[in-house]
This record gives structure tokens, C-alpha cells and sequence, in this order.
């Protein structure tokens, strides 16, 4: 299986698109090799941060180093909702800094292949098929709601509510949430990824499928329905983001047993959320579900 890097330097760097591709070999996709670590750290840039321990490596090897050894019996997925709100907590990125793909490319080769492969191996198939298994390219270099890390990052940003991480958890538990709703614009209103988030709590809907009736759903009617006016959110402060990545020099290494917090931003709104929760409802009840129909069928038969 493909092992931590034998080199890690001490801080943190972006590798390009081209040169990631150099190193994504059918040897490493199958976690049969190991990526040639210092040739590799030869090809990086310096991040834009190039001070203070925002850019510091092992913080963030260390960080997945536990997320690893603490879901080693349980299957790598649980370890979402545990690594994202810290993963975010640990780096403290703007936006633009996040935006930049070379920053996920060195994370995913250069500081943890080997989760990569841990984390996005498919399982075989029980049905006696040969065919080798292997980690998508994406997963370490690809779109931010594919990509291994900027997955969790993005997730973690788009579903805190203010400092609060305790809605991320709740996003990245659901894997059909955490891979559909990334990808949809929608998701950047807060109230409505609240009200998503909160259907979940309240079992409004519960399988992979109604989570991807839901969205679907809400996704199409957003066509229509401006969200950001029937339920708006209040204006951010962008100095609670500044002062909390400022802050990053001071903080301690952010928790393992319990949730670190973001910025110290206002929550959205709760009658916003509420009111999107109470449409998403309606929506939902006339969204179709696929198998629903059949299984209903089936047991009226009876």
C-alpha cells in the first residue's frame, strides 16, 4: 500500500496541475507504489503565505496521521465528518487561497498520498470480477467537490454556521450530501444549507436516495425561487475571517476530541433557515425517489 512520504519538508507548497500528473501512475492509483517524495518537493512553488505556520506541513501530517489510526477499524468514510471542520481549523484559508488547486495537488502527493489511497480505494467487488481497483485521478487532482482534500475543506466552509462546526458533521456523515450538494451553487446560501442540514436532523428525509431527491429538487426550483430573497442572510464581516486567520499564529493545535471552532462570524439567520426548511419540506414531498415508487407498489400488491 502507498506509504506516508519518506521527505516531508517543513512547510507547506503548491504543485501545478502538469507536474501532479506526472506522478499520478497506475502504480500509485492501484496504492502499489510510493510517490518519489524529494523529486517531487524539486517540482513545487512557495505558497503565497510563505510565513508564519499557516504553511507549516506537519500540523496538517499529523492531523491526518490521526484521522487514520483513529478509524482504522471502521470504514474510511466515517472519517469525513471528523477531518473536515479540523482540516479547516488546522489551515485557516481564505477563500482565494482555497480556490487554488495546486494547494490541494501538493496536499493529496506531497504530504499524504497514502491517505489518498487509504481513503478513496474502492473495496472489491464480491463478485468474483478481476479487475484491479484503484483511486479515481480526481481524488488527488480534480475539481474542489471531487478532489480528496478540497473536498473536506470546502464542506467545512460551506456548511459551518458561524464558528459552529456541528453542522458539518452532520453534512459529511451523509456521503450522498457531501458529494451532491458540493456541487451545486445553491449550497454558497447559507440559510439554504442550513435547511438542507436541518431535514436531515429532523429525519425529514434519511437514505442516499431522498438526500438526492432533495437536492435535486431544491437545486431545480432554485430556477425559479431566488432563496437569497424569500430567506436573506445577514451581511458578513469579513474581519472575523481576517482576524481568525491572523490568529492562526496563537492557536494551539486544534482538537481531536472535540470541535474546534471557526470564525467568529454571525449564524444565518434562524427564521431564514427555518422558513427554507419548511418550503424544502413541501418540495420534497413531491420530489420523486427512486426504488419509492416501486417498493410502494410492491407492498400495496400485498
Amino acid at each position: 500500500m502507498t506509504d506516508k512520504p519518506n521527505h516531508l519538508p517543513a512547510r507547506l507548497a503548491l504543485l501545478s496541475d502538469l507536474d501532479a500528473a506526472t506522478y499520478l501512475t497506475e502504480g500509485v492509483l492501484t496504492g502499489k507504489e510510493d510517490i518519489p517524495a524529494i523529486a517531487l518537493n524539486k517540482a513545487t512553488e512557495p505558497l503565497d503565505h510563505t510565513d508564519g505556520v499557516r504553511g507549516e506541513l506537519m500540523p496538517v501530517r499529523d492531523l491526518v496521521d490521526d484521522a487514520m489510526h483513529q478509524f482504522r477499524d471502521a470504514k474510511p468514510t466515517a472519517a469525513d465528518a471528523w477531518l473536515a471542520p479540523r482540516l479547516h481549523a488546522t489551515l485557516r484559508l481564505s477563500r482565494r487561497e482555497a480556490a487554488d488547486r495546486r494547494f490541494w495537488n501538493y496536499l493529496a502527493l506531497g504530504v499524504a498520498p497514502d491517505y489518498v489511497v487509504w481513503r478513496h480505494l474502492a473495496e472489491p467487488k464480491d463478485d468474483g470480477a478481476s479487475k484491479t481497483q484503484k483511486v479515481a485521478v480526481a481524488r488527488f487532482r480534480g475539481p474542489s467537490y471531487t478532489q480528496a482534500f478540497a473536498r473536506l475543506w470546502w464542506a467545512a466552509e460551506l456548511f459551518r454556521d458561524g464558528p459552529d462546526y456541528g453542522p458539518v458533521e452532520t453534512a459529511c456523515s451523509q456521503q450522498d450530501m457531501l458529494n451532491g450538494a458540493l456541487r451545486l451553487d445553491v449550497i454558497d446560501h447559507r440559510p439554504t444549507a442550513q435547511a438542507l442540514l436541518r431535514l436531515i436532523r429532523r429525519g425529514t428525509v434519511a437514505t442516499g436516495r431522498e438526500i438526492n431527491a432533495l437536492t435535486a429538487a431544491v437545486n431545480a426550483s432554485a430556477a425559479t425561487l431566488m432563496y437569497d430573497v424569500l430567506a436573506p442572510d445577514v451581511e458578513r464581516d469579513a474581519r472575523s475571517l481576517a482576524e481568525w486567520i491572523e490568529e492562526a499564529e496563537g492557536a494551539p493545535a486544534v482538537a481531536r476530541r472535540s470541535l474546534p471552532d471557526g470564525p467568529n462570524e454571525e449564524r444565518a439567520p434562524d427564521d431564514a433557515v427555518e422558513a427554507l426548511a419548511d418550503l424544502f419540506a413541501e418540495l420534497f414531498a413531491q420530489a420523486p425517489v427512486r426504488g419509492k415508487e416501486s417498493r410502494t407498489a410492491v407492498a400495496g400488491a400485498v
